[in-house]
């Protein structure tokens, strides 16, 4: 186990992978739902950027980029968040175990990827928090969808839970580099540093906007042309 889950006791550390051996057939079952679901939304997502790209000179999404998180990352969070260690508490206390990042050219691609994939008959939107209108107190700005997509195995169909985070390239190069200085918390210009980044999402922010408004001017003089 790694350093930080000492905090709980040493009974518990030794019982934690027996539980999952216990529940290893179950525990496989649901990490291929999880990976068939992060495949069911990346397709998904092409198909959408696709017709897009049809019906505009342009294509919204510059990546997609996609995850399923490892045992042990599943295992480390229910200890984090005090949840049981089984597959059923996977299932009712993580919506972040498959994780898809739509990285999108302009803001305004965010918005209509997000209505679309909202207006998907088979699609289940759980949860939606808008952090571009809302960033948090560190800077940070994506748009984070919690949706639930049936993934169908020879046993039937399976409602699986995704998180999807849609953001601009701008966003997601803060986000990528705001991660990598937050594990030097033990850095004595922290403080200063935090300051940084903040006024970097900042600019970021403006820069985006910027972006936007001129592609708008372009498209509203080739639209009277």
């Amino acid at each position: 186990m790694s350093q930080h889950e000492i905090t709980i006791n040493r009974d518990q550390v030794f019982k934690i992978p027996a539980l999952f051996l216990q529940q290893a057939k179950k525990f496989k079952e649901m990490m291929l739902l999880y990976e068939c679901a992060v495949e069911e939304i990346s397709t998904k997502l092409k198909i959408l950027d696709r017709e897009l790209a049809h019906l505009t000179p342009r294509n919204p999404i510059a990546m997609i980029k996609s995850r399923v998180k490892k045992p042990q990352s599943i295992v480390d969070k229910l200890i984090r968040d005090d949840c049981p260690i089984s597959v059923e508490s996977v299932r009712e206390n993580l919506n972040d175990v498959a994780g898809v990042r739509v990285i999108c050219s302009y803001i305004d691609d965010i918005y209509t990827l997000s209505n679309m994939i909202s207006g998907q008959d088979d699609i289940r939107v759980i949860e939606v928090k808008d952090y571009i209108q809302n960033p948090k107190e560190n800077g940070y700005r994506s748009l984070h969808m919690i949706v639930e997509i049936p993934v169908f195995l020879s046993a039937g169909k399976y409602y699986v839970r995704v998180e999807i985070q849609i953001r601009t390239i701008a966003m997601d190069f803060w986000a990528s580099l705001e991660h990598e200085i937050r594990y030097k918390k033990n850095h004595k210009h922290i403080a200063s540093v935090s300051d940084a980044l903040q006024e970097c999402a900042e600019t970021i922010a403006l820069t985006d906007q910027k972006m936007l408004d001129i592609r708008t001017l372009i498209d509203d003089e080739n639209d009277t042309d």
